[in-house]
């Protein structure tokens, strides 16, 4: 049975090859680290989450430095060793700090949604798509124009997209419950 475009878009996705992202890494990796591009790279992905192409919609790709969040060991005395913290863990997904350096990069959009395109040995990859709530094509779709209501300012940042409730632990679709209060905590409050 034939199958429709996104449908062979999506296969190629599962494992991109290497020749198909090597040349394009290497031009990422020199440009900025927060890009605006004109149309998506993965467009089923995007138009899965929500894009449309018509004004009012934009697309970054912003990168992220991969690896632990170390941070310089300070330099003073005075301190305990246990206080000299290098590595740091942080809470939120590489993803959801990718579409918080969007949003602050550009404050009058809201974050829709974000996926992964790409990563190499020192950076991730990711597009966000980005919505202009104050357009008038925006605010005309009805299928959009939620994001232009005031519960949904600053979406990235109070994490209510969707990786960062995901990253929160609020995204469990295998069970339909959310993992927080674990149920761990649930088992000891019994006790």
């Amino acid at each position: 049975m034939a199958q429709g475009m996104y449908h062979y878009i999506s296969e190629v996705w599962k494992k991109p090859s290497r020749d198909l992202l090597y040349d394009r890494l290497i031009k990422w990796r020199a440009g900025d680290a927060v890009e605006r591009v004109d149309k998506p790279l993965r467009l089923d992905r995007a138009r899965a989450l929500g894009y449309k192409a018509k004004k009012g919609f934009i697309i970054l790709r912003v990168r992220i430095i991969r690896g632990g969040r170390r941070r310089e060991r300070k330099k003073v005395k005075g301190r305990k060793s246990t206080r000299q913290t290098v590595r740091k863990t942080l809470k939120m997904s590489y993803q959801w700090v990718a579409e918080v350096r969007a949003a602050r990069k550009y404050p009058d959009l809201e974050v829709l949604n974000s996926y992964w395109i790409g990563k190499d040995g020192q950076h991730y990859y990711f597009e966000i798509i980005m919505v202009d709530p104050k357009r008038p094509e925006i605010l005309s779709d009805k299928n959009i124009n939620w994001i232009a209501r005031d519960a949904n300012r600053k979406r990235a940042e109070r994490g209510i997209t969707s990786s960062a409730r995901k990253s929160r632990g609020l995204l469990n679709k295998s069970r339909n419950l959310k993992i927080r209060p674990s149920l761990r905590s649930w088992n000891r409050k019994g006790k």
